[in-house]
């Protein structure tokens, strides 16, 4: 009998632990449903209209407001806004700089590649212009030889003029002792004619190749005188740009 009501009691026992255990587990969960839950949306009543005569006192005009509940998060999201506002700004000003810095590499190499150009047209000026000089040393040169040719020919030419004359024509044939001196008398003008029209035909020549030379010697002048100028006018311009700004004096 003993034993049986040890083992009820110990079952009992049993028992009423994990009742207990299930209840404090039951009201474990319920209070953390009850944690989890949003809050409630601010519920508004309209003010009820009482009718004429009736005191404004006794009217129920309840509004139920849940700014104190909201307010943490009212106060979170304006914590956060001068913070983004902040991080916009010095965003900003970092573009902004970084397009400054973009602009003056842009104007720096912009700088640099007008002077490389100009460098360039300076050396292609000079190069033009040494050219210009030896095309005209080169149509002096042919000028020279043209008219030392020129003066060849036309002394040779005033002597086939002297010895067509009759008397000396006469002179010529003198010492052959030909019979027929009138034949050899006409084959030696003739012989002095044929002479100078050669003569002239070749001084002809000349005198048209001494007139293209001296056009184009012409025009290499100007183009050297041209270039001279130009070379001139833009050393002065870099000089000038060399030379610091005067300093204004002061009072």
């Amino acid at each position: 009998m003993e034993k049986r009501s040890i083992r009820y009691i110990t079952l009992l026992l049993a028992i009423l632990i994990g009742i207990s255990v299930c209840s404090i587990d039951t009201d474990a969960q319920r209070r953390r449903k009850r944690r989890a839950r949003r809050a409630p949306r601010p519920v508004v009543t309209n003010p009820v209209i009482a009718p004429p005569g009736s005191e404004q006192g006794d009217s129920s005009e309840k509004i139920i407001s849940t700014a104190d509940e909201n307010g943490n998060s009212v106060d979170t999201a304006d914590e956060g806004t001068p913070a983004k506002k902040k991080v916009t700004k010095s965003g900003d000003a970092n573009i902004q700089q970084t397009i400054e810095d973009l602009s003056h590499q842009v104007n720096r190499l912009n700088d640099r590649l007008s002077q490389m150009q100009e460098n360039d047209r300076s050396l292609l000026d000079m190069e033009r212009l040494t050219r210009a000089e030896q095309r005209a040393e080169s149509v002096r040169a042919q000028m020279l030889d043209t008219e030392s040719k020129l003066a060849d020919l036309q002394a040779r030419m005033d002597e086939v003029d002297y010895s067509l004359k009759p008397e000396n024509i006469d002179r010529s044939i003198a010492g052959y002792g030909s019979v027929h001196p009138e034949e050899a008398r006409d084959a030696r003008r003739r012989q002095l004619e044929k002479e100078k029209a050669r003569l002239q035909a070749q001084i002809n020549l000349l005198e048209n190749s001494r007139t293209r030379l001296q056009a184009s010697l012409s025009t290499a002048e100007t183009e050297v005188d041209l270039l001279r100028r130009r070379i001139d006018e833009k050393q002065l311009n870099n000089a000038s740009r060399a030379q610091p700004a005067p300093t204004p004096d002061e009072p």
